[in-house]
């Protein structure tokens, strides 16, 4: 199985060090559940030891990096000019090698996973099921179990000598980001069809078709703003990853200059934070009798029906197979359903991911207290 990497939040700033930045606000997600498991857990035991692991790096920081070195797939982590992580060599370093380990692949069987591949799976919203309820769209290298695997690895279950090559500190690395990857719907949901473009259960439909959560679908909600010439329509996924985000920060027009607009999402950001590490979300605790490294299937098993109510209000149209990179995938559009008395789209989205970030953020600063 191979895809696009999907983040919680698209593609991240490369803001550390000797790199580019790319989207501006791709990486807000990531950084607000970093950031409120790092005041959640600060002064504490556990908070030096998370230093100690990640070399002084924040988890609000240390939470974008699973993102940032896809930096490294074009040319690898030996090209001259690849980036690094300058201030922080000994991370640098189990950074390169994990990537090593787990590096990017078109091979649908290879001899080591893609570490594109652990943020993510794919089980099918339709028919409604849980994540042990069938195979398809599960694998070995999903986020559900490498989640478990990193915290085997800080437990000392796993020897940092893997062979996936996560250390102690990559493992913390991992699970700042996977944590708030599984909090996103379409990071664990996905829809399937037939090759007439049917909804289809593709554990009874070999041919079935996936959008590879909502990656190959283009989205039209009922209050999208007029495109001007060139501006294409956002992908399902993309929409969920940035757009609901940028919902939290961003109701004024347009018109600020970029560095008044940052300012903005900034101060906002830091009040949003503040807000969540110090209220306590609803329904995020995990059963005392639960072993740490079976969360990771309760919370894909707790947003699946989210991911199904996100598919439940489109509509799909002109579904078609599709080549994309050597693999066939359902391409087509999602459209938003009319209904008089259901909130559009876009607010009942945005109020589902400000809920389930804060979640994440206290869940991962609970997880880190109880395997540090």
């Amino acid at each position: 199985m191979k895809r696009l990497l999907r983040s919680l939040l698209g593609p991240a700033v490369f803001a550390v060090l000797q790199f580019p930045t790319a989207q501006a606000y791709g990486p807000l997600g990531h950084e607000i559940v970093g950031a409120i498991a790092d005041e959640r857990l600060a002064n504490t035991p556990t908070a030096a030891k998370i230093n100690a692991l990640l070399d002084g790096l924040t988890l609000e920081k240390a939470g974008l990096i699973a993102d940032e070195i896809r930096g490294w797939d074009k040319k690898g982590v030996d090209d001259p000019r690849s980036f690094y992580y300058s201030a922080h060599q000994n991370i640098d370093r189990q950074l390169r090698d994990f990537w090593r380990a787990n590096p990017p692949t078109t091979d649908v069987s290879p001899s080591a996973p893609s570490h594109h591949w652990f943020h993510y799976t794919d089980v099918p919203v339709v028919p409604a099921q849980r994540y042990r309820d069938g195979h398809a769209g599960r694998s070995k290298w999903d986020v559900v179990h490498m989640i478990p695997f990193c915290i085997r690895v800080l437990q000392g279950r796993v020897p940092e000598q893997n062979e996936r090559g996560i250390t102690k500190g990559v493992a913390v690395i991992l699970l700042a980001h996977y944590v708030a990857d599984i909090h996103q719907p379409l990071h664990v949901g996905a829809e399937y069809f037939d090759q007439q473009g049917k909804l289809t259960d593709p554990d009874k439909n070999q041919s079935a078709l996936g959008d590879e959560g909502g990656n190959t679908l283009t989205l039209e909600l009922s209050d999208e703003p007029p495109r001007s010439r060139g501006i294409h329509k956002k992908k399902l996924h993309g929409f969920w990853d940035n757009d609901t985000v940028n919902g939290l920060f961003l109701h004024e027009p347009g018109t600020l200059r970029k560095d008044e607009l940052q300012a903005l999402i900034e101060a906002r950001k830091r009040e949003l934070i503040y807000e969540m590490a110090t209220h306590e979300p609803s329904n995020w605790r995990m059963p005392a009798s639960v072993p740490a490294d079976s969360y990771a299937e309760i919370w894909a098993d707790e947003i699946l029906p989210i991911a199904r109510n996100a598919y439940a209000r489109l509509e799909f149209t002109n579904v078609r197979p599709q080549q994309d990179e050597g693999r066939i995938v359902a391409a087509g559009e999602a459209v938003e359903k009319t209904t008089a008395h259901q909130m559009n789209y876009r607010p009942w989205a945005t109020d589902v991911v400000r809920q389930e970030l804060h979640k994440a953020g206290w869940r991962l600063a609970d997880l880190l207290e109880k395997i540090l």
